[in-house]
Formats: structure tokens, sequence, C-alpha cells
């Protein structure tokens, strides 16, 4: 019953993806907004934006503390079951050529919408006025993975779903 049930949840999440990705042959300009919006997900912007303001005193140092915990706990947990579950990128299996650059061969879960969601979690958490933009901004990351290719949506929600949980998790331990 298992095996049945995983076949057809993939065959909807790779349906769900090829009708949101974006066309190889979309206007240059579109390609390009797409790929800004995704590197904010990506390691150096998210521990960028995590770190700055540690030094700060006040609630963004507090949420820096938070992003950069769930930051770095959530990327260790997403590495482990990249290897662990050995899901593949749309692109080899059958999937158009992405638009972004892969950062590995693994799919499951999305590195970058577990980053971006982490530092939107520690700082919405630590300066509520900002807990709608920043989450309204990960949630863009994510679906960027999805436009560009590389990524199927349920990659994108299990790793949003982890930074929730690891940013859960350490505010319930501290």
């Amino acid at each position: 019953m298992t095996a049945p049930l995983l076949v057809r949840l993939d065959a909807r999440d790779r349906a769900l993806m090829l009708r949101c990705a974006i066309a190889p042959t979309a206007p240059r300009r579109a390609r390009l907004a797409w790929t800004v919006i995704t590197h904010l997900g990506g390691t150096g912007t998210s521990l960028l934006a995590a770190a700055a303001p540690w030094l700060r005193r006040d609630s963004w140092h507090q949420g820096s503390r938070i992003a950069l915990g769930t930051l770095v706990v959530s990327h260790l947990l997403v590495q482990l079951l990249k290897r662990t579950v050995g899901r593949g990128r749309p692109s080899r299996g059958g999937a158009p050529a992405p638009l972004a650059r892969e950062p590995d061969r693994f799919s499951f879960p999305s590195g970058h919408a577990a980053a971006a969601m982490s530092v939107a979690l520690g700082y919405g958490l630590a300066i509520p006025v900002m807990a709608v933009p920043l989450l309204s901004l990960a949630l863009l990351v994510g679906f960027s993975r999805v436009r560009l290719g590389v990524h199927f949506p349920g990659d994108v929600l299990a790793g949003q779903l982890l930074a929730l949980g690891t940013a859960a998790g350490l505010v319930w331990l501290t």
C-alpha cells in the first residue's frame, strides 16, 4: 500500500512542478528575476542575513541568534536527509533542463527553501512586525526553486517544514 501511494504522490509532485516551471524561452528579464530571488536562499546570502546583526544588543541580536541556530541545524538535517532519501533532481527524471545551477544531485528536501525559512522565522519570532514580509519572501524563494526547475514542490515544502520544526525546537529549548 505504501509504494503505490508514494508513486502517486511522486507523479503529482512532478506534474505540479512541470506546470509551475518557467519555460526556457521565457523573457530573459523574467528568468533573471527568478534567479535573483532564488539566490536569496543561497548559503552565502542566508549566512550573511542571519549573522549581520549578531553584535547588536536588541531584538535584532535575538533574531540573529534564532536565525543562525535554525540555519545551522536545519542545514545539517537537510544534508542528512538529502543523502538518506536520495531523490534525484527534476532534470534527472526527464524534466527540462533547470534554469539555475543545481548545487548537488539530490532534490529532497530543498536547502534553499529551508535556509530562507530559517532566516525569516528567526527574525519574525524576534521582531513580529517583520514576520509577514520575511515569511512572504521565504515562500517566494521556495517557489523560485520550483519555477526554475531545480526542485519539486514537495521538496520545497519539506525544506520549509524542516526549518519550522527546527526553529520551534530551538525556541522551546531556550
